[in-house]
């Protein structure tokens, strides 16, 4: 059980917690890397979730360095293929919108904070009928550092007018458990079920197998 009555603010990642975009990813970004002679597997993309694209391409680069396109060239394929792959493809996953009902219900404060870029923001809150349910929408784009950097959680708890104490982060991704720890927010922790289990998962003060068990624990 979560008294909910102890956080203003509730704010939620949104790749893996929205919308189940991890597997679009992972289609979006090998199409353009292989079409760019790096050949990655969607294994190896496991390394970087919860990064920003920039940083995820940067990282590639290092790794498996192409000739011909720039990082932001290559960030601008994958954006133009994600936005794509999700206007096709998008749907909420189980209890997200029941949840964000009940946390207006409750007069809670509702967030965005996620280290995707904006166009991909609008794209999956279009796409889910989302675009009026929070209360502040924010992307790591705009920090001079992403997650595990704090500063996108933040940000929003600054924006919505309250302490970061009085906020609840929900994430998928260890990256995103410890950014929100580092802001000082209390963490919950739906895991993305296409992983490989990590450990670190326990760094979240709670965990939950999907949104529905998270809105029951609350209720």
């Amino acid at each position: 059980m979560i008294n909910i009555n102890q956080f203003k603010v509730v704010i939620f990642d949104m790749d893996g917690v929205l919308i189940d975009s991890e597997p679009l990813w992972k289609i979006g970004m090998q199409r353009i890397f292989d079409s760019i002679g790096c050949n990655l597997t969607k294994k190896d993309f496991q390394k970087t979730v919860g990064l920003r694209i920039d940083e995820v391409i940067e990282y590639w680069y290092e790794v498996s360095p192409w000739e011909g396109y720039s990082v932001k060239e290559v960030e601008t394929q994958i954006m133009s293929e994600m936005v794509k792959l999700i206007h096709e493809n998008g749907v909420p996953l189980p209890g997200v919108v029941d949840t964000i009902r009940f946390l207006k219900e409750k007069g809670i404060k509702i967030g965005l904070a996620t280290s995707s870029f904006t166009i991909l923001i609008e794209a999956v809150l279009k796409t889910l009928n989302l675009t009026e349910a929070f209360g502040f929408v924010h992307s790591a784009e705009n920090e001079a550092y992403g997650k595990p950097h704090p500063a996108v959680y933040l940000t929003v708890a600054e924006k919505l007018g309250e302490r970061p104490l009085d906020c609840l982060v929900i994430e998928d991704s260890v990256t995103g458990i410890i950014a929100g720890k580092a802001a000082r927010m209390t963490v919950v922790a739906i895991p993305e079920k296409i992983h490989e289990p990590n450990p670190k998962i326990i760094l979240a003060d709670y965990e939950f197998e999907d949104m529905t068990q998270f809105l029951n624990a609350i209720k």
